[in-house]
């Protein structure tokens, strides 16, 4: 694993740590971007020394969308552009975000846009700038929501919250956000990357495969019937069951001491 088209990759410890390196496009997501963002996010799932990522942008922006000139779809306005299948490789990076069972953290260091709003809520902890400007800019464009933002935003954002800013579309700060519950923590912008780490590295020194199965288990809850969260809960308990992380858990508390877990 290493760096591709528009990304940079670094490893520190456990944790992965993938920054958007667009500068000169605002840290837009080209379609190469995307798919590399979704082998990385693949990649780091399946190697066991890595337990968790960080994501983030270089620069003044986290990620304003997909950078929709840099794939051609800027067009004169006499010829219509039918979007419906271009976002199926931008789908499939959200997709893969949301359900990797790897804990992930995004360090949102400045502007959002578009489908920078997934790429920065879809983790499971939330780092933001203070004064950082989000803005959900379909409206704007005269576009629906795509990209799985109708799937996804509507599970994060409470819904008369999220009407107002994609009906309006007027710009909102990371305060705004931190009040409404939807981020984790606001910091000053120098310190977004290290508290971001630091979540990381905690998460990173957790139970591996408790923390994956504990996100599945939440996410297939709101997609699924009680009986089926009920058998999906005792078929993850019956997983853990067998896990060296959870007999440190039980032996650690027996003998009044921190767990040490492996990921194991």
């Amino acid at each position: 694993m290493g760096d591709a088209q528009g990304v940079h990759v670094t490893i520190e410890g456990a944790v992965a740590l993938v920054t958007l390196d667009r500068p000169d496009r605002r840290n837009a997501i080209d379609l190469e971007t995307c798919r590399a963002l979704t082998r990385l996010i693949h990649e780091s799932a399946d190697d066991i020394s890595i337990r968790a990522m960080v994501v983030t942008g270089v620069g003044r922006d986290f990620c304003t969308g997909a950078d929709a000139a840099a794939s051609n779809d800027v067009i004169a306005e006499t010829s219509p552009l039918d979007y419906r299948w271009k976002t199926a490789d931008y789908n499939e990076l959200f997709l893969t975000l949301w359900e990797t069972e790897l804990p992930v953290v995004s360090a949102v260091n400045g502007t959002v846009a578009g489908a920078g709003w997934l790429l920065a809520l879809l983790p499971d902890l939330v780092v933001a700038a203070a004064g950082a400007r989000w803005t959900h800019v379909y409206v704007r464009r005269g576009m629906v929501p795509h990209a799985g933002d109708p799937y996804f935003l509507p599970r994060i954002i409470p819904l008369h919250r999220l009407n107002e800013l994609a009906l309006l579309g007027d710009p909102v700060t990371s305060e705004v956000l931190n009040d409404w519950g939807v981020v984790n923590r606001v910091v000053a912008g120098d310190d977004v990357l290290p508290t971001a780490m630091d979540l990381a590295r905690r998460l990173a020194d957790g139970p591996t495969r408790t923390i994956g199965l504990a996100k599945r288990l939440y996410r297939r809850s709101l997609d699924s019937d009680v009986t089926t969260a009920f058998s999906e809960e005792r078929a993850a308990l019956a997983l853990i069951s067998t896990t060296a992380d959870r007999l440190e858990g039980v032996r650690s508390f027996v003998e009044g001491r921190p767990p040490a877990f492996t990921g194991e």
